[in-house]
C-alpha cells in the first residue's frame, strides 16, 4: 500500500512519486488514470481510444472487452472497501500509521463480506 493522498491527487503522479515494486511476472490492468505509466518488466494493459474519425477493429473491441471484465472485478473490490464510509469521508485522525490500519481494516471487512457470501450461496447448494 501506498501512502494516503488526499482525492485531488492525480493517480499517477501518486504511482511516479511512490515508484510501487511489483512481483516478478505480473499483468497490471490500468485505466486511463495511469495513461504512460509503464515499470519496468511489468506487462501492462490498457484500454485502446478509438481513433478520431475511424473504427477499431474487431481484434481490438475483443481486446477491450477481455481489459473491461478484468477491470470491473478491480472496480467492484474498490466500491466494496469503500462501502466502509471512513475510507472515502474525510479522515481527520493525526496519529501516525492510523491511515494505514483504518484501511486494512476496511479491506479485511471487505473480504469477510465476501466469504461470508460465498458460504451462504455454497451452504444453500448443498441442502
Amino acid at each position: 500500500m501506498s501512502q494516503t493522498y488526499e482525492g485531488k491527487r492525480h493517480d499517477k503522479k501518486i504511482a511516479d512519486e511512490e515508484n510501487p515494486t511489483f512481483p516478478q511476472n505480473i499483468s497490471l490492468y490500468k485505466d486511463t488514470g495511469f495513461q504512460g505509466y509503464d515499470p519496468d518488466g511489468i506487462a501492462t494493459f490498457q484500454p485502446q481510444k478509438k481513433p478520431k474519425g475511424k473504427a477499431l477493429t474487431p481484434e481490438q473491441k475483443e481486446q477491450n472487452r477481455l481489459i473491461s471484465s478484468i477491470r470491473v472485478v478491480i472496480e467492484h473490490i474498490i466500491n466494496g472497501v469503500k462501502r466502509c464510509r471512513i475510507i472515502k469521508d474525510v479522515f481527520r485522525h493525526t496519529k501516525e500509521m492510523y491511515e494505514d490500519l483504518v484501511m486494512e481494516i476496511a479491506c479485511g471487512l471487505h473480504n469477510f463480506r465476501v466469504e461470508c457470501r460465498h458460504a451462504e450461496t455454497s451452504n444453500s447448494y448443498s441442502r
